[in-house]
């Protein structure tokens, strides 16, 4: 029998995890240095985010004298607070570490990243009137000692905090120090960079920029010392949505996003080589509690700016940019409709263009036989061709219905935007599904064609985004199947007529049937291999968190069910253990993109069925959303499917194996070197 401590890997310790993951790869030698350094921002980005949500939300738990034990895996709430502060604390000792190297190697290729002790006179000149021209004027800067109140800090802003130990009339240091707070301004480039010498390329980071500044700033005081740590906050990031019926959603909503300026801190993160009486000041004045993470860091805070590290035009210390390739069959230059009418395609970004969405809503804004458009949307693009096309339909007359989701996590305000200029060019707006987040991602077209409407569609694993397109993966079928679309249809009903729940044939909706309808193809599996037949289940997915999924692939395993699991992010099942899941693989692979498709391949006595969705197997995306998920019906895509998972299957450069001790060990083989992402570019290349 088993002998884990726990049935299950708590998720937020898997979270951690999956963002060692990422860290590994600014720390991996054969990565371009300059990518190196965007993995590292990334990999800050990540935990912002994780203490805004994840860490709240357990901090809530803990505030509200509950355990948690229930929906943590097995630990306690209060525990587990201080678990992840552990973790995180090494964590970013490491990423300290990194950052130290990766600055040392940018030396050996004439990059050299300074601070203010290092500026010489050749850049003296350059960094004062920089500082006078483009910083000084946006400069945010509070003095401390007599405010009644604390100012109010931004969430994940960073600051400098500055102490001056004042003089007396004699010159004399006193005991008094004036304590202020300098904001990094946002709206400037974090990495300045400097005139070059010779071949040598010289960067100052905007903090060492102001720190050697300093006398400027406080000219006004007389002191005799003066330092300047970074610190910076994270507050709770969940919406608390009021109930105020004379609210339309939109303001619920702006509401909430404006109140997370006032939301709780979670995250305490400083220098720690600060002074220890500024940081008392500070925690006091900061009324830092003991639930919240407290963590001293390296002396660069909001290390995602790494991810808009300047390349120099140093393409070489960069990754090559793929030329996205055509799906094979169909053109840019001709009618997709065409196409499309005869049979479906799969299009796989990045390493096809995303432009065939785009193409397809122009051709449908632009075509007189096409008589309306319906799509929902998640995340949008800054400067959206997608948006742009559903206004230009509706100015060709075109009957334009948009579900677009206003609660779509740090995009609520822009999607907020997007709602209102959408709703005055004529768009019909959807705001969802009381309760339920909309997170699917389809659409569908009606076309007059003789005496018949005629529809097309296209249904997503990811975003119409063509910003994240270029570094996420993800499927999108192209569809005219007949049966498809009209359940499609059905999925655009339940949005305005939310208490008839509808069936469906071919897709796999949530929250009625995504668990039911894969726990009934499990069964299948596993009355399979009870009647000795050949049995597997092959899964792809961003994360996978539902202990009742867990729970019956354990159940599948112990059946002798073959399962072999691709998940990039958090996955809560243990693979790999006597009695519980000893027929269960897992691993993760991250790499140049993020992988972002869900795809669920079931054995079937040998003649495998295979689906594209939205939705992860989380509890969020089983029970409290709307996902659409989709089976491959054309013999090509299928097999197509089943090839990119096994190339994906087959990496043993960039694969990560999942196991109960979380060490993250790369997988090791004697096989042939296969980095996956590079070699679904080749597959499709050779594909032609």
């Amino acid at each position: 029998m088993f002998k884990t401590k726990y049935r299950y890997i708590n998720r937020e310790i898997s979270w951690l995890s999956f963002n060692e993951r990422v860290l590994q790869e600014s720390a991996d030698k054969n990565v371009p240095l300059i990518e190196r350094l965007r993995f590292l921002g990334i990999f800050s980005n990540n935990l912002d985010e994780f203490f805004k949500v994840r860490y709240a939300t357990v901090k809530r738990i803990v505030q509200a004298g509950k355990t948690g034990k229930s929906v943590l895996g097995g630990e306690k709430a209060k525990d587990l607070l201080e678990e992840i502060t552990n973790i995180v604390i090494k964590q970013q000792s490491k990423s300290s570490e990194i950052l130290t190297n990766i600055t040392k190697e940018l030396e050996t290729q004439n990059i050299f990243v300074i601070n203010e002790t290092q500026i010489g006179e050749e850049h003296e000149e350059f960094i004062k009137n920089y500082f006078i021209q483009k910083v000084s004027p946006v400069l945010m800067t509070i003095i401390l000692n007599d405010l009644a109140e604390f100012p109010l800090l931004k969430d994940t802003a960073a600051y400098l905090a500055v102490k001056m130990v004042l003089l007396d009339d004699s010159g004399l240091n006193t005991k008094n120090n004036n304590y202020a707070l300098i904001e990094i301004p946002s709206s400037i480039d974090r990495f300045v960079v400097l005139p070059k010498i010779g071949d040598k390329n010289f960067i100052i980071i905007l903090d060492d920029l102001i720190r050697y500044s300093l006398r400027s700033i406080f000219s006004m005081f007389t002191y005799g010392s003066i330092t300047a740590h970074m610190i910076k906050i994270t507050r709770d990031a969940e919406l608390d949505i009021d109930n105020d019926l004379s609210k339309s959603f939109i303001e619920k909503i702006s509401s909430s996003v404006e109140g997370r300026k006032l939301s709780d801190p979670v995250r305490f993160l400083f220098d720690k080589s600060i002074e220890d009486d500024t940081l008392q000041f500070l925690r006091k004045k900061m009324k830092i509690e003991d639930t919240d993470s407290v963590i001293p860091g390296g002396r660069y805070h909001n290390r995602r700016d790494y991810m808009g590290f300047p390349s120099l035009g140093r393409q070489d210390l960069m990754y090559d940019k793929i030329d996205p390739l055509p799906v094979k069959g169909l053109s840019l230059e001709d009618s997709l409709l065409e196409r499309i009418a005869q049979k479906d395609y799969l299009q796989y970004t990045p390493y096809h263009t995303f432009s065939y969405v785009i193409k397809f809503l122009r051709e449908a804004a632009l075509d007189p036989k096409v008589r309306s458009i319906k799509i929902t949307v998640y995340r949008l693009a800054k400067d959206s061709q997608v948006a742009a096309s559903l206004i230009n339909a509706v100015k060709n007359g075109k009957k334009v219905t948009m579900q677009i989701e206003l609660r779509a996590r740090f995009d609520e305000q822009a999607n907020i935007q997007y709602a209102e200029q959408l709703q005055a060019e004529g768009v019909k707006l959807i705001f969802g599904v009381p309760g339920l987040k909309v997170h699917s991602k389809i659409c569908v077209i009606e076309r007059e064609e003789g005496d018949k409407m005629k529809r097309y569609g296209f249904i997503s694993t990811g975003n119409f985004n063509e910003s994240t397109a270029r570094i996420y993966t993800d499927y999108t079928l192209f569809t005219a199947h007949e049966s498809i679309l009209k359940e499609l249809n059905r999925v655009f009903d339940f949005f305005t007529t939310t208490y008839k729940i509808n069936k469906y044939k071919h897709l796999v909706v949530s929250p009625h049937y995504t668990k039911s309808y894969f726990i009934k193809k499990i069964d299948v599996e596993i009355a399979n291999a009870r009647a000795g037949k050949e049995a597997y289940i092959k899964i792809k997915m961003n994360s996978f968190t539902s202990y009742k999924m867990v729970d019956k692939l354990y159940e599948a395993s112990n059946e002798g069910v073959k399962i072999q699991l691709i998940i990039r992010g958090v996955c809560c099942l243990i693979p790999g253990v006597k009695g519980m899941s000893d027929n269960i693989e897992a691993i993760s692979v991250v790499d140049k993109f993020l992988e972002h498709p869900r795809v669920f391949i079931f054995g079937n006595e040998g003649s495998p069925k295979v689906y594209i969705s939205s939705a992860d197997w989380m509890t969020r995306n089983l029970d409290n959303r709307v996902e659409v998920g989709c089976r491959i019906y054309d013999k090509d895509i299928k097999q197509e499917l089943l090839d990119t998972f096994e190339i994906f299957w087959s990496d043993n450069v960039k694969a990560r194996v999942f196991s109960e001790n979380q060490d993250n060990a790369y997988r090791k083989n004697n096989g042939p070197k296969v980095r996956s992402q590079f070699a679904i570019y080749d597959y499709y290349l050779n594909k032609g």
